[in-house]
C-alpha cells in the first residue's frame, strides 16, 4: 500500500513531535514531556487510521475508536493498540494532567520508545 501525502505528513508531525518530547525531558520537563510523547503518538496513530481507511480522525476519541476497530479486524495491529493504549493512560493522563509520573524511568521509557511506536505504526500503514 502506498502511503497517502497527508498520511506521510501526519508521521511526519510525530516524528517532529516526539523531537519536541526529548527535548522537554533533557531540559527536565518530565510533564510537557509526556504530553508531546503522547501527541506524537496520537498523530502517528491518525497516520494509520488515514492510510488505512481514507480518513483522519478529527478528535482523541475517534482515534481510540478507529485504532480498536481496527485492531479487532487485524491482528497485526492489536500490539499497537495496546501501547497506544498505556501510553494515553500513563503519558496523557496520568503524569501530564494529574502530575503523576512515577516512577519515572517507566516514564522516560514510554517517551524514549514512541520513536518505535511511530515506526511501528509507519509500518503497518504501509501494509
Amino acid at each position: 500500500m502506498t502511503m497517502t501525502a497527508d498520511a506521510a505528513r501526519l508521521f511526519a508531525d510525530a516524528r517532529d513531535m516526539h523531537t519536541a518530547a526529548l527535548a522537554q525531558f533533557d531540559a527536565g520537563d518530565i510533564r510537557d514531556a509526556a504530553e508531546k510523547a503522547w501527541c506524537a503518538t496520537k498523530r502517528a496513530t491518525d497516520g494509520l487510521v488515514l492510510a488505512r481507511t481514507g480518513e483522519e480522525p478529527p478528535k482523541s476519541p475517534d482515534t481510540t475508536r478507529a485504532l480498536r476497530t481496527m485492531a479487532a479486524a487485524d491482528p497485526s495491529i492489536r500490539d499497537l493498540r495496546n501501547r497506544y493504549l498505556a501510553r494515553q493512560e500513563a503519558l496523557h493522563g496520568a503524569c501530564f494532567y494529574t502530575g503523576n509520573c512515577d516512577p519515572l524511568e517507566d516514564t522516560e521509557l514510554l517517551i524514549r520508545e514512541t520513536a518505535d511506536y511511530i515506526l511501528d505504526a509507519e509500518r503497518l500503514a504501509e501494509a
